[in-house]
């Protein structure tokens, strides 16, 4: 059994703090980049007010949220969830954020993300774990496809930003192609 299952290489996965960590993320919303990066809606300031109410909401069963925090500091750098939209069927939905741009790029969404997809495979027993990336965001779906996620299909244009169509790329992961990525990945490294 695996006893640091909410540990990756350079993250861990925690419990929102609204105290503690609506100051980061209220920053955060006011980068219009990060805003455009991690949702379809538009991009919009918040209030601290606003999101420490957010983050004091419970959240129902469906959909657990972690916040990303560092390994070597406990610095808070991202939010990661997982939606279990259909129990019966083992099918999550995941999304990710790294807030502070100085962190973007450095391995942390990678690890982040392949500490959830264990969690989810692991804890949560999921057959597939699905997400929508948008396509001017390479890096992300680089990122995606090193955790093991592969493109399944795309929503030609449907996304407008800054007068210009983009595509949503939907991509999943199922549970032996993790287990298959994990097994290479202790091989490898004997």
């Amino acid at each position: 059994m695996d006893t640091q299952l909410f540990t990756g290489e350079l993250v861990r996965l925690a419990a929102p703090n609204p105290d503690t960590d609506a100051e980061a993320l209220t920053r955060w919303s006011r980068d219009s980049e990060y805003g455009r990066l991690m949702d379809n809606r538009p991009a919009i300031p918040r209030s601290v007010g606003w999101t420490r109410d957010w983050l004091s909401r419970d959240v129902d069963d469906s959909r657990l949220r972690f916040h990303i925090r560092t390994l070597s500091d406990d610095r808070l750098l991202g939010t990661v969830d997982i939606e279990v939209d259909h129990w019966p069927h083992g099918e999550g939905w995941v999304g990710i954020d790294i807030g502070d741009r100085d962190e973007w790029g450095k391995g942390y969404g990678t690890d982040a993300m392949r500490v959830m997809l264990r969690y989810a495979f692991v804890e949560l027993n999921l057959h597939r774990v699905s997400l929508n990336v948008f396509e001017y965001n390479p890096r992300a779906i680089r990122s995606y496809e090193k955790c093991g996620f592969v493109r399944e299909g795309r929503r030609r244009q449907a996304l407008n930003r800054d007068g210009r169509r983009w595509d949503v790329i939907h991509m999943g992961i199922l549970r032996e192609e993790w287990l298959d990525g994990v097994q290479l990945s202790v091989s490898s490294n004997r």
